[in-house]
């Protein structure tokens, strides 16, 4: 019995360890790296929330709402869940939103938001709507990049970041499919308003950086994703 608890205890130290350790060796808020160039948009991963972002344009997607999904689990606990920080920012008028059923976020729905001073340091904020998060497909993300792109465009901003925030919703989503789809998306769509632009027939600013938030569990896999994204833009 005294071998056993000799080596539960043990275990237990080990794995307390290894837990300090993996938290030790992720990156910080704040560490950012930009994974490659096309288009003459430099991309950019960074750990950040989305309601300390600073930027023209904030993107945030979120899915149609069930009661208490940002906030119990399998939602991310409060400490990393983005969403929530946004949401607490904005005095829970995403919830509220939600809720009452003003944005449902059923699939590529939009809504433009300016947040009030003081809340957060972005400029303006686009929700992009997820759809029903018990049939989420990663290849959705796609769309999801064209249309931020599209709006940041037409918004005339010169940068915008986008956070997909599907990990905050308690979806085990495939980080790095789910990176290079939007990346994908987005500049695809770019391309389209390029090759108009060279027609006559568009006119917008030209973007000159795209920044993608991640958690810090996710900012290595996402980095790596990116780069396998930029390399089909290869200039």
């Amino acid at each position: 019995m005294k071998t056993l608890k000799t080596n539960l205890a043990g275990l237990c130290f080990f794995l307390l360890f290894a837990a300090t350790m993996q938290a030790q060796d992720l990156p910080a808020i704040g560490t950012s790296g930009i994974a490659g160039k096309a288009a003459g948009i430099a991309v950019e991963v960074k750990v950040q929330s989305p309601s300390a972002q600073v930027t023209p344009l904030q993107i945030a997607c979120v899915f149609e709402y069930t009661e208490g999904d940002i906030t119990n689990p399998p939602a991310l606990p409060a400490q990393l869940n983005g969403m929530l920080h946004l949401d607490e920012a904005l005095h829970g008028i995403i919830t509220e939103l939600r809720k009452s059923g003003k944005f449902t976020g059923h699939a590529f729905e939009t809504l433009l938001i300016t947040p009030p001073p003081g809340t957060i340091p972005a400029k303006q904020l686009l929700l992009v709507g997820l759809g029903n998060r018990n049939t989420f497909n990663a290849d959705i993300m796609y769309t999801v990049g064209s249309i931020g792109m599209r709006e940041a465009l037409r918004l005339g901003v010169s940068a915008y970041s986008h956070a997909s925030d599907i990990k905050d919703a308690g979806i085990d989503s495939p980080t790095a499919e789910v990176a290079e789809n939007v990346v994908k998306g987005a500049l695809d769509a770019y391309n389209t308003q390029l090759h108009l632009k060279g027609k006559k027939m568009a006119r917008f600013k030209p973007l000159v950086k795209l920044t993608l938030l991640s958690g810090p569990a996710f900012y290595a896999p996402s980095s790596a994703a990116v780069k396998t994204a930029l390399a089909a833009y290869a200039q």
